[in-house]
């Protein structure tokens, strides 16, 4: 007897289902864009338990005959590709005819659907695969799809499902990058009966795009609209100053589908070439167009890949694109060298002296000399005494507050000298390990100051960032913030930390949540608020190119001196490096 056999037809739909339906929201996904392709100018999605037990998609499209809705349950039937020729030239959102059979073969499916010359509508359901039920039911114009108990019959998939908020979240990410490819179809999204989206039609695109980005960049949207070589390139991206710490709000589409293609966001970040520090990214919506056939959808199950024809043209239109829409006057860099003698000038920003704006800079370690470390070949603060190259102990001889002050380069890194050479102090580094220390000692031994706000900040983030901050405020209140629920995703912030006084707190906060989200830590409280003083310190520390005076560079040395590990800022990075003399005279060729 021969041992390859043909799988049997609700086995070989459970296998597919594993390409098309990873999550919940796969099966939103997917239903969606087929109300979409079926003209619907309404959709609404309502969702119970992150949609483990219960999806429904109610649209007012075309709908279907009876004929028509059981066709569309049989696997690779599709009414929107007859040739080879329609393969390779895809102009809807779903073509493949795998996403109904799939998805009813791993759920408790329903589907209500009436076309408009129907006198009435079809129910069918199924149940793992095999239907159950076809019947005349009264309906409006258009298809209601029913999705319970997803993964009922494969407890495997089901098992690998991870909490309700994060699937949630997944739904919610997904409607919206939706919702901002069709801003003339009123969308709405429900949890558990409660209204988490909700978005009338719109002819203006542009009020979509702040409905989803949020209120916070209103004002900094600047508009693309650049044609090359039959490609055209439209949306907005805001400036540099509302970039992100990580890629989540950057929103590509090609011919209205939602995309990840790594030669568009290298493109769109060439875009922002020499505008962007190390590790930011932009907030950007793109759609670009071109003709269909100069793309293929079909190379990923859940169509969120693409490939082009010419791909480089395609980066090249998409950077001129972004490149264009930024285009403003480039500011000069100077060197400025301190002269011997220069009037002292009071502090500025973080470094005041005013409880009121920041903290006090006080010692963070006792002045008595601790004792000798249990590793000799490292001092307490870090520094490897093989740099330091002398016998006499870093706390006996005050290593920053003893070198001699060169100047400044570029306004960011500072240069001074010892008797070993040459040292390079990055100010920002530098600056964030002196306050990331000073918020961890002050959380370990007492509460953080905080100040208060004149006018609470109203914070709007979307439907994940909400469910983590709710999380997040009893341990934040510990770091100095002081905010509460203020109806629906919104939160109202009524005090911050002292050190975060002058700066605008919005993108501060919305930093944490965002890399909370991105390093995994949704359920490590203890995780995210040490990530979350990162953050702190690096938005209160001076910048990069922030001209200092004398005075301020002196009292940063002080501080450095006092720190438990000065060699690196809280994210890893180095704070200082040093150019020996004998480097030097090498590089002089003063030596061999």
């Amino acid at each position: 007897m021969g041992t390859v056999k043909i799988l049997p037809e609700i086995l070989s739909n459970k296998i597919a289902a594993g390409e098309v339906v990873e999550r919940p929201a796969s099966v939103v996904k997917e239903l969606v864009e087929n109300a979409l392709d079926a003209k619907s100018t309404s959709i609404t999605v309502d969702v119970e338990k992150g949609g483990r037990s219960l999806i429904r998609i109610s649209d007012n499209g075309l709908g279907m005959t009876k004929d028509d809705a059981l066709l569309s349950l049989e696997r690779y039937a599709t009414s929107k590709i007859y040739t080879d020729q329609d393969l390779f030239s895809i102009q809807t959102l779903g073509f493949r005819g795998e996403a109904l059979p799939s998805i009813a073969s791993v759920s408790r499916f329903s589907m209500i659907s009436r076309d408009e010359e129907s006198v009435s509508g079809t129910r069918i359901s199924v149940e793992g695969g095999k239907i159950t039920e076809v019947s005349d039911a009264g309906a409006p114009v258009g298809t209601m799809i029913t999705v319970k108990d997803l993964f009922f019959n494969t407890p495997a998939r089901r098992k690998f499902l991870k909490t309700i908020p994060t699937e949630m979240g997944h739904i919610a990410d997904m409607i919206s990058r939706i919702a901002l490819a069709h801003p003339g179809v009123r969308i709405k999204l429900t949890h558990n009966g409660q209204t988490v989206y909700q978005w009338s039609e719109s002819k203006d695109p542009r009020y979509r795009v702040l409905d989803v980005l949020g209120k916070d960049v209103q004002g900094d949207l600047r508009p693309v609209d650049f044609s090359q070589n039959n490609i055209r390139v439209t949306g907005w991206v805001a400036s540099d100053r509302n970039c992100r710490s990580t890629g989540r709000e950057i929103y590509l589409y090609v011919n209205q589908r939602f995309v990840r293609d790594r030669i568009i966001s290298h493109a769109l970040l060439e875009g922002f070439s020499g505008r962007l520090m190390k590790g930011k990214f932009p907030v950007a919506v793109l759609f670009i167009v071109l003709a269909p056939h100069e793309v293929d959808v079909n190379v990923h199950p859940t169509k969120n890949e693409v490939r082009f024809s010419e791909s480089k043209t395609i980066h090249g239109v998409v950077s001129s694109a972004v490149a264009l829409a930024l285009r403003e006057p480039q500011k000069n860099i100077s060197t400025r060298i301190f002269p011997a003698e220069l009037p002292i000038v009071e502090p500025l920003g973080a470094f005041q002296e005013n409880p009121a704006k920041a903290f006090r800079f006080e010692p963070l370690v006792s002045e008595e000399k601790p004792s000798a470390p249990a590793d000799p070949s490292f001092n307490r603060r870090g520094f490897p005494l093989t740099e330091i190259r002398e016998q006499t102990r870093l706390w006996e001889r005050r290593f920053f507050s003893d070198l001699r002050i060169v100047g400044q380069i570029h306004n960011t890194y500072i240069i001074a000298e010892d008797s070993e050479g040459c040292i390079l102090i990055d100010q920002h580094a530098a600056h964030e390990r002196v306050i990331y220390e000073q918020i961890q000692w002050r959380g370990e031994n007492q509460l953080v100051p905080s100040q208060g706000l004149l006018m609470p900040e109203i914070f709007e983030p979307g439907f994940r960032e909400s469910e983590i901050l709710l999380n997040l405020i009893p341990e934040l209140s510990k770091a100095g913030w002081d905010m509460e629920p203020f109806g629906g995703e919104s939160f109202a912030i009524k005090a911050v930390p002292s050190v975060l006084a002058d700066c605008d707190v919005i993108p501060v906060i919305r930093e944490i949540l965002e890399k909370i989200i991105d390093l995994g830590f949704t359920t490590d409280l203890k995780s995210a608020l040490d990530e979350s003083k990162k953050i702190m310190a690096c938005h209160s520390a001076i910048r990069a190119s922030q001209s200092l005076s004398e005075r301020q560079v002196q009292k940063l040395m002080e501080q450095l001196d006092a720190c438990e590990n000065a060699s690196n800022c809280p994210h890893g990075r180095p704070t200082w490096i040093r150019l020996s003399r004998q480097e030097l005279e090498k590089r002089f060729r003063r030596t061999l």
